[in-house]
């Protein structure tokens, strides 16, 4: 088969490799443009996708848009058999999505109907959701709608972040597209109708849902703490000395303790919550690198009785469900 992979972030780079592993034609490569970043914003950076894909000889494409007549002709040039979609971050329009001859194949990061949209892993952390997983499913006009033809389940555990999910499924959705490949190529790869019950939206990630608001319980802020890490980070302001200082917070654990929200109760760098405490494990200051909490405390000066600041972002539902 004639194989078009599109995808733009970590997450979708081992199932690139895994498709070109065993031995399929890939005649392209779709991903997003090389976008400014680095700690200035300065710096042109291609995806990672792009960066896997440079040294194969693939031809790689990174349009803005794919509603642009010129940029679907040029997909529909490629005479593919099917597009493997893995993260991609562009709408696929209906000329797109019918252009190959068997259609559109996309990885999903959650349990569809659950979580369709931008940010799966992260919201089903924030939600506290007790297990994920990788659906391939088949492509269609509506957004993460299509039949699913195959799943794989895993939980996710209480110290689990956004990064170290992504990091156990990416190798899963890699094994899963080869797997759906080999039964699409022989015409055995059923698929079966989405679920009408449980639907809900993981609406990109805002950096306003970034700081933390002390008032909610530990288990609470312990999961919007991992679904944004390692980026944008939870945050939190507070005093250090006469300035005002943000602590992005990157891993912690619900602790014992009780105090008014947001109070530092220990040297180990723990933090009243709504109701229980929450320990931080590891932390950065800005311009500062990864620490512990103790290293945290000692590098800023902190001590027990210093009260962060907290917002109220969190109190309304993390999820827009139909």
């Amino acid at each position: 088969m004639r194989i078009v992979f599109m995808g733009t972030p970590e997450f979708a780079v081992p199932t690139l490799l895994e498709i070109m592993k065993n031995g399929h034609l890939l005649v392209a490569v779709y991903t997003r443009a090389p976008a400014r970043g680095g700690r200035r914003g300065l710096e042109v950076r291609k995806t990672p996708v792009h960066l896997a894909a440079d040294s194969f000889g693939i031809p790689i494409f990174t349009p803005t848009t794919l509603r642009d007549v010129e940029a679907q002709k040029t997909f529909s040039s490629l005479a593919a058999d099917v597009a493997v979609v893995a993260a991609y971050g562009l709408l696929l329009p209906i000329p797109v999505l019918e252009a190959p001859r068997l259609g559109c194949l996309n990885l999903h990061a959650s349990l569809l109907p659950r979580w369709r949209g931008a940010a799966p892993i992260q919201r089903a952390i924030m939600a506290g959701d007790t297990q994920t997983g990788v659906d391939v499913m088949g492509m269609e006009a509506g957004l993460d709608t299509g039949p699913i033809a195959m799943r794989e389940t895993i939980p996710i555990l209480p110290d689990d972040t956004a990064g170290d999910l992504t990091a156990h499924l990416a190798p899963i959705a890699a094994k899963l597209a080869v797997s759906a490949l080999e039964l699409l190529d022989t015409g055995l790869l059923e698929f079966r109708e989405q679920s009408a019950v449980g639907v809900c939206y993981a609406h990109k990630i805002d950096k306003s849902e970034a700081e933390i608001d002390w008032t909610q319980g530990a288990e609470r802020v312990r999961n919007q703490v991992h679904g944004l890490s390692p980026a944008p980070g939870a945050f939190s302001k507070v005093l250090t000395g006469s300035r005002e200082e943000s602590i992005k917070f990157l891993r912690v654990e619900v602790a014992a303790g009780t105090g008014p929200p947001g109070t530092l109760l220990s040297e180990e760098m723990s933090v009243a919550c709504g109701t229980g405490a929450i320990r931080v494990l590891l932390g950065q200051r800005a311009g500062k690198t990864v620490m512990s909490g103790r290293e945290l405390m000692r590098g800023a000066k902190l001590a027990r009785g210093t009260v962060f600041k907290h917002s109220r972002a969190l109190s309304s539902a993390p999820e827009a469900s139909i």
